[in-house]
């Protein structure tokens, strides 16, 4: 296939996509640069106005830049319309004039605090996009909700939540009352630089949709120690939901989370940020269930803080042992895009077992040198052959053989639309992913009726040294990672066997574009 072909191939299949993800950015477009340099993604050529305005179409101005993209949903003309006619509507300089008055009227009490937020603010390009001071008065009903390795988390009533529109009459921002929110608050031992950074990281991940929200900064009275206000996602984190609702998570579901979650780590690389630190408890939600809102939080604290005061040549590492790749465990690389394929391939095995990686066992050296010996968890033999050829690739030992997180979208949203639509349609029977998914769930409903006594995602017990918060983990004269002595032959026979399979089941998804 020539390079125009594949093209419009991959075009048409992103236009599917923000069909079926109608909700995966807030509802609005959002463009990135476009003299990004993606080095992985194919759709190197810009695409720009892949559909122009039109009023009958069910996908409105979709833009998009070496690759990434977005989408708006138009359902109403009135209300949702394209992002220039936003911009046009925000007005910046007009916007930015009544920031830039306003200044004078706040400080966060620290310089690079207060440049930070008003840089936020004058390059704003709509309400969402404004930080705030926010005085700590403004929040009521504050309790701690979580901790991680590095701070708190605190869930907090914003009494006069964000702007939403200019009062002319009375010359000042019009506010909704009471929004929920959630506070993160770093521990006293995290260096204020790296605090900022971390707050700029995550600013930038949200303007391409793939993090939650955030309102502002506030400063606690007490402590005076500077907190980030978040969006408050309602269903929490990932690894508390899988606990509570494995039992009710359908295959159909699951797909749509992978998919999903491939999205937004797709566009974080593409921002060339490398998370660091991902495992299921910094994926978040308000709705796992019905909606495209899986965001990501906690972007690069481990990198930020981890250098060894005792050896400014030697770096720390810091995380979640089972979900950090060996080649950083080994102290042998720094984390790269790759090493965050390493810990998404642990989280596909996760969301689709719905268990912890070594939920029996201590995580300590031992287990860590397991891991750079070729340890990886057992993924059961019924699991569909699709999905355990991914997460092997991811779990590779050998970094330059894991797929890009682009790839791993395009899979994912492959599998997920072929059983969508055989779900919804009855199409696609004899898709490979659909016989495997059907094979899957009858070996399951099998074994629950054959087998009572059988451990389950909502009833296995966690040895008390298995870690799954963020820590430090200094691990000296780790071996060089490898794979386990049969793991390449058996991923090489299972890539001949879904190749074969894959015959006359084309993975460019036959798309029906009357609608657009």
């Amino acid at each position: 296939m020539n390079l125009k072909n594949q093209n419009s191939n991959d075009s048409r299949k992103i236009l599917k996509a923000t069909e079926l993800f109608p909700h995966s950015t807030d509802l609005w477009l959002r463009r990135i640069d476009s003299n990004r340099n993606i080095r992985d993604n194919p759709l190197e050529q810009v695409y720009e106005s892949a559909l122009n305005h039109n009023p009958t179409s069910k996908i409105y101005g979709i833009h998009m830049s070496h690759g990434f993209y977005t989408s708006g949903r138009l359902t109403n003309l009135k209300t949702k319309i394209d992002l220039e006619y936003h911009r046009s509507y925000w007005c910046k300089p007009y916007r930015s004039k009544h920031f830039q008055n306003d200044f004078n009227n706040w400080t966060s009490g620290n310089e690079k605090i207060d440049k930070f937020i008003q840089d936020a603010q004058l390059n704003a390009d709509y309400f969402s996009d404004v930080i705030e001071w926010i005085p700590y008065d403004q929040f009521k009903d504050v309790k701690q909700i979580g901790k991680g390795g590095f701070g708190t988390i605190h869930y907090a009533m914003w009494i006069n939540e964000s702007i939403n529109k200019w009062d002319t009459k009375n010359q000042k921002w019009k506010r909704n009352d009471n929004r929920e929110v959630a506070l993160k608050k770093f521990d006293n031992f995290v260096n204020f630089d790296d605090v900022l950074n971390e707050m700029e990281i995550h600013f930038k991940t949200y303007e391409c949709d793939s993090s939650i929200q955030i309102y502002g900064i506030t400063q606690d009275p007490e402590t005076h120690s500077y907190m980030m206000v978040l969006e408050y996602a309602k269903d929490g984190n990932l690894r508390e939901y899988l606990k509570i609702n494995f039992n009710n998570i359908n295959w159909l579901q699951k797909l749509f989370n992978l998919t999903d979650l491939s999205l937004r780590f797709m566009n974080i690389h593409q921002l060339d940020i490398v998370h660091q630190d991902f495992h299921p408890g910094n994926i978040l939600s308000s709705d796992f269930e019905n909606s495209c809102s899986i965001r990501i939080s906690d972007f690069g604290l481990s990198k930020l803080i981890g250098e060894n005061p005792n050896n400014p040549e030697k770096k720390n590492i810091f995380g979640v042992l089972p979900y950090i790749a060996p080649e950083v465990l080994s102290g042998g690389e720094e984390y790269t895009k790759a090493a965050d394929v390493y810990s998404f391939g642990i989280i596909v095995y996760e969301i689709v077992t719905g268990f912890p990686p070594y939920p029996d066992i201590p995580h300590d050296k031992d287990l860590a040198m397991k891991i750079c010996n070729g340890l990886r968890p057992k993924i059961p033999f019924h699991t569909p052959k699709l999905i355990t050829r991914m997460i092997m690739r991811c779990w590779d030992a050998r970094v330059t053989h894991r797929p890009s997180f682009y790839r791993l979208w395009e899979d994912l949203f492959t599998y997920y639309q072929r059983y969508k639509d055989y779900l919804d349609k009855e199409k696609n029977k004899d898709s490979q992913i659909v016989i495997q998914i059907k094979k899957a769930k009858e070996f399951s409903a099998n074994q629950e009726s054959t087998n009572a006594t059988t451990t389950t995602p909502l009833n296995y017990q966690t040895h008390p040294q298995a870690i799954y918060t963020s820590r430090l983990l200094n691990f000296s004269k780790l071996p060089k990672p490898k794979n386990e002595e049969n793991f390449e032959r058996e991923l090489e026979e299972l890539t001949k066997f879904t190749s074969a399979l894959s015959i006359g089941d084309s993975g460019i998804v036959d798309l029906d574009m009357s609608n657009f």
